[in-house]
């Protein structure tokens, strides 16, 4: 028996250049910022397909949330009715497993989907290829906890996405596009007359589809990010897409020195079954200054007051929300009490709304400066912290969504009534997190 890979699939034109680089694995390091439509999975897919038959091992495909990848890939159709998982012959399949979304090749490889919106989930794997899709919206944490196996087993990581501002997905790009040792790829909606008309277009979208969407009522950001690949246009539906692109353009997001002469407060997310995000800041007058960020999963309190002690930071104020004084069933104590007894002196904040909590951060974020390197993923947070969207009503609640962005997000939430409101009393600085 001959079975041909791809399957039924050939690599449009304009997707060729991607696809040698992939055939050929001469850089095992890709980026492919493509606009809406050009077939980003579907090229994926099928390159996963040629890979998994010349080196046996386990490949992913990743995208930001496990919903996503099911919907997306798993579930997913071309426009022609075809499954994308069609591509893989049934010839060489030798299980397939829905729940986990795990397809087994007879030669022992096997191709899943992978949801990185639960990270830890990753560890103690061994991928030796891995695609991941929509990068901009995805956790960068996953691709750190990846980036250490692949380089230890030769493995390859190709990057496909759409832009989400100046985030992490944009570092990438700009990073890629420089070193040679990674494939750079950007492609853009329409190639005929007009104001489209560029190099890398492509004709899947033409030039008056994109006009037919404007006049629809599409917004032009939205149109320069999804069909003309713009990094300069916030998420839709983001609370601080906006103020945060303007506070790059003002350089306010740069290196911001810790003064030693002043003490640091901190502000505080605290999770319970999920990430604790921590923001350490000192304040001048009326202006706020970012100098660092800490965020883990899985670490008692215990764990935390150990991270604060080993900076030499003089500690301010820790400013903790509300549920920090809600005594727990099972021990009778609040994490205040733990925290006190562990050294730590927090300062509990009142109950409040989401959506004031939401306005006072975009009020206070024209006051700071943050520093780009040790509060980089504050920075990814914020900027795509955002409205649930209803596929079904095609439109925005005024809830935000719950992911990887709200721990920083709700953190700078803490920081922000704390700027608001006045200090009842004031104490002396902690020379160290734990008190002697």
């Amino acid at each position: 028996m001959q079975v041909s890979l791809p399957n039924k699939w050939i690599p449009r034109a304009y997707q060729l250049p991607a696809w040698k680089v992939m055939e050929q694995q001469k850089q095992r390091r890709g980026v492919m910022v493509w606009h809406r439509r050009a077939g980003k999975d579907l090229t994926a897919i099928n390159f996963i397909g040629v890979a998994a038959h010349l080196r046996i091992g386990l490949y992913w495909h990743l995208l930001p949330t496990y919903n996503q990848g099911r919907k997306i890939v798993w579930n997913g159709f071309t426009k022609d009715g075809r499954r994308f998982l069609d591509h893989f012959p049934k010839e060489l399949i030798a299980k397939q497993n829905d729940t986990d979304m795990r397809i087994t090749f007879k030669n022992g490889s096997i191709y899943q989907v992978i949801g990185t919106d639960d990270c830890d989930k990753l560890v103690g794997t061994n991928p030796i290829g891995c695609v991941f899709s929509e990068y901009s919206l995805h956790d960068p944490k996953a691709w750190d906890m990846i980036r250490p196996i692949l380089a230890e087993n030769d493995g390859f990581s190709y990057f496909i996405y759409t832009p989400r501002g100046h985030n992490h997905g944009y570092r990438l790009w700009k990073m890629a596009k420089d070193n040679p040792k990674w494939f750079c790829s950007t492609l853009i909606a329409g190639s005929g007359e007009g104001c489209t008309k560029r190099e890398d277009g492509t004709p899947v979208i033409s030039d008056e589809a994109i006009q037919d969407e404007l006049d629809a009522g599409m917004s032009q950001a939205l149109i320069d990010q999804e069909f003309f690949c713009s990094f300069d246009s916030p998420i839709e539906g983001a609370y601080y897409g906006e103020i945060l692109l303007k506070l790059e353009k003002e350089g306010r997001v740069r290196d911001v020195p810790w003064d030693p002469k002043l003490p640091v407060n901190t502000a505080w997310d605290l999770g319970m079954d999920d990430s604790t995000s921590i923001i350490f800041y000192q304040q001048v007058a009326q202006e706020i200054r970012i100098i660092d960020y800490y965020e883990n999963f899985g670490e008692g309190l215990q764990h935390y007051a150990k991270e604060l002690d080993k900076k030499d930071y003089v500690y301010g104020t820790h400013n903790v929300p509300h549920d920090a004084a809600v005594r727990e069933l099972g021990t009778g104590k609040s994490r205040k009490e733990v925290a006190r007894s562990l050294g730590m002196r927090w300062s509990v904040g009142k109950k409040r709304g989401v959506e004031d909590g939401i306005q006072a951060v975009r009020d206070c974020l024209y006051r700071c400066f943050i520093d780009k390197e040790k509060a980089a993923r504050l920075v990814d947070a914020l900027s795509q912290y955002r409205k649930e969207y209803d596929e079904e009503k095609k439109i925005f609640s005024s809830a935000p969504v719950h992911d990887w962005t709200s721990h920083g997000a709700d953190a700078m939430r803490t920081l922000a009534w704390c700027f608001r409101d006045k200090p009842k009393n004031k104490k002396p600085p902690q020379d160290k997190a734990i008190e002697n």
